[in-house]
């Protein structure tokens, strides 16, 4: 599919982006000394695939994605000048950095520990706003969109907007356990309950003049639902479970996968 034939669909479906992440990729690679799988062809494919962008999340000690494949993918994009790149982490640790070097589209920042697997919960606001005000500002200098990773709180929303931020991302785990257990357990209907503070949070952002992302164990059985509830999600950003998808069917075949749900996830 063409760049122009996207462009199209994005105008005019209103479509959320998908933001394929690779440390998982870079995860597996990491186990042996082969440089296999290869993260950049993983990237390349998922883009000619209709990947919307590429989302990388580096750590300090590289048990993952490293800074060559930060730069090469910042180099790929170059290629794909209507794809984002989305480079996220803890500011306070070898975020910045990274960033200043390479100047993706989106900067999101996480709270994250050096020693998580995963990250686990968003910022707390207002507590953490006089460490972030300086980092918000440096982006924002820098013409880098900042998104911050937040828990479904629509009270936080307010002073997300008085930081400065373009965007928040929340975070969706919280709504995807509930949508699993109603999956197993055909009488329940937590989920239901679970996406009400997303429903609030993201209505609350977008009244302040915040873009809503979303992100953390969304995967091709509950992203229809979550985006059909939750409306104007400008992208998602998904990696455990796309990677685990494509491990059974591809790279190509779960992007459109992937596709397939958040088209039919669009609000009327």
């Amino acid at each position: 599919m063409s760049e122009s034939v996207l462009n199209l669909q994005d105008q005019t479906s209103r479509a959320t982006a998908l933001s394929v992440n690779l440390n998982k990729v870079a995860l597996l690679r990491n186990a042996r000394a082969l440089e296999v799988p290869s993260v950049l062809k993983a990237a390349s494919v998922c883009l000619h695939a209709g990947a919307h962008g590429l989302t990388v999340h580096p750590r300090p000690d590289e048990r993952h994605i490293r800074s060559k494949d930060v730069s090469q993918l910042s180099a790929l994009l170059k290629e794909w000048p209507h794809r984002e790149f989305n480079i996220e982490g803890n500011p306070f640790h070898n975020l910045m950095e990274l960033v200043d070097t390479y100047r993706p589209h989106q900067a999101t920042l996480v709270p994250d520990s050096m020693e998580q697997s995963t990250s686990d919960h968003g910022w707390q606001l207002p507590k953490d706003m006089d460490a972030l005000r300086p980092i918000v500002q440096q982006l924002n200098a820098w013409k880098i969109r900042v998104s911050l990773f937040m828990d479904p709180v629509a009270d936080m929303m307010v002073h997300c907007k008085a930081l400065g931020v373009q965007r928040v991302e929340l975070y969706t785990e919280a709504f995807a356990r509930a949508h699993a257990r109603d999956l197993l357990d055909k009488t329940t209907h937590q989920a239901a309950q679970a996406i009400q503070p997303y429903i609030q949070a993201a209505k609350a952002a977008q009244e302040l003049g915040l873009e809503v992302n979303a992100g953390h164990d969304l995967n091709a059985v509950n992203l229809k639902y979550f985006l059909t509830h939750v409306p104007g999600v400008k992208e998602v950003s998904i990696g455990h479970a796309f990677i685990a998808d494509a491990l059974e069917c591809g790279y190509a075949r779960a992007v459109q996968l992937y596709l397939d749900q958040m088209s039919q996830g669009l609000a009327p």
